[in-house]
């Protein structure tokens, strides 16, 4: 490349770099290039008319060349090298694939710092919808246009606006650590909106319908779990995983430390989902009382059970002390609903029905979020908004008594 001269750096450039400051370039008088000092950058155009830019000076590479079309695209491929440089991290490649980063990205940095639950999900998600439509597609090449093109085609396949949505999330994660590690420029996924959710609308069981509930599972094996479920808004994970060392049934209290999942076909307890759903609950006396009884009869079975008897101490078991398992759980639910009369359900619409009943008879939204282990307060006030109209009707009805003279 003898007799090509660097374009000397502009203030347009310059201005892009932000705090790296001026890149150095040294012209000489007739036109050649200067002694240059270690990771300083120049950029210049070929006889073919591509632009490149190239940083000198690079640990364990010496000179490393990025390309563009125009010099605006060779300028911006030089500030990303430069500054992962000065931070320390590798230039990003051109040559790295989606498919490779996230491959590497789910193994490298998810597994390690995820629920094991979370990462299942997160894998599926990349290895069924992301990598068989971008995964060919240069890390450093992906645009907006790429990632709403998945989503408009996932639509289009018939997935839910919720699913999709699911996949430009894990897809912005994962992006988000390429943005640190200095492998892209900027996070594409973020600059393309989400597809608009349809809202689920929670119809949980009325009051009458909650007691006809837990008069027709009275005596039933399940009848405790059904209970706890409905009176204190236990998800279902977290009312499986329930073992008795973290039950206090003098003090009547619940202490949330575990969730049961199947991770990998197999129930393994996991650490809550979020530092609030770890949490101490103060138990209905009804809740109290059916765990109290519950384990009374637990113990009969375990003496019926002998040597058979599986001791993992959980509080709702089978018969030989095995944890139960969601799916019997869940057949065994819409068997009783069925019997009783009561419309279908899914066994999470009793947490649900537990914070609607709460919030109707006038109980703190604050201390609703705190009971279901909300991370956030805006959660529990969105999720069941249905609930507030009528909670502000009290509310004027009680201000008007309060200050009207009538």
């Amino acid at each position: 490349m003898s007799g090509i001269v660097p374009d000397p750096i502009d203030s347009s450039l310059t201005a892009n770099v932000g705090e790296l400051g001026r890149i150095p370039t040294k012209v000489s008088e007739h036109g050649r290039k200067g002694r240059r000092g270690n990771s300083e950058g120049s950029i210049y155009r070929r006889k073919d008319g591509r632009w490149v830019a190239q940083v000198s000076g690079v640990a364990g590479r010496g000179r490393v060349f990025r390309y563009g079309k125009t010099r605006a695209e060779a300028a911006a491929k030089l500030t990303t090298a430069l500054k992962s440089v000065q931070d320390g991290l590798p230039i990003p490649g051109e040559r790295q694939t989606v498919d490779k980063y996230l491959e590497s990205w789910l193994e490298e940095s998810a597994k390690p710092s995820i629920r094991p639950m979370t990462y299942v999900s997160y894998a599926s998600l990349i290895r069924l919808h992301v990598i068989p439509e971008l995964g060919g597609v240069p890390l450093a090449k992906l645009t907006p246009q790429h990632v709403q093109a998945l989503m408009n085609r996932k639509l289009a396949a018939g997935l839910s606006p919720r699913r999709v949505a699911m996949i430009r999330g894990v897809l912005r994660t994962a992006l988000n650590q390429a943005l640190r590690w200095g492998l892209v420029s900027r996070n594409v996924a973020t600059l393309v909106s989400p597809p608009r959710a349809v809202r689920f609308e929670v119809r949980p069981l009325e009051p009458e319908q909650a007691r006809l509930f837990l008069k027709a599972v009275r005596g039933d094996p399940l009848e405790p779990l059904y209970t706890v479920a409905l009176a204190v808004g236990l998800r279902q994970g977290e009312a499986l995983g329930l073992r008795w060392e973290d039950v206090d049934l003098d003090a009547g209290t619940l202490h949330i430390r575990h969730g049961l999942q199947r991770i990998e076909g197999k129930l393994r307890l996991v650490e809550p989902k979020s530092a609030r759903a770890r949490r101490t609950i103060v138990m209905p006396a009804l809740v109290t009382e059916s765990l109290r009884a519950h384990r009374v009869r637990q113990t009969e079975q375990r003496l019926l059970a002998g040597a058979e008897w599986e001791e993992g101490d959980f509080v709702f078991s089978t018969a030989v002390g095995r944890p139960l398992t969601d799916s019997t759980v869940t057949h065994m639910f819409q068997r009783h609903l069925a019997r009783a009369g009561l419309p279908r359900q899914r066994f999470h619409d009793l947490r649900h029905a537990c914070a609607s009943l709460l919030l109707a008879q006038g109980v703190s939204p604050r201390v609703v979020m705190e009971l279901l282990g909300h991370s956030q307060i805006t959660l529990t006030l969105n999720t069941y908004s249905h609930v507030m109209p009528g909670l502000q009707a009290e509310a004027a009805a009680r201000m008007d008594g309060l200050l009207s003279q009538r």
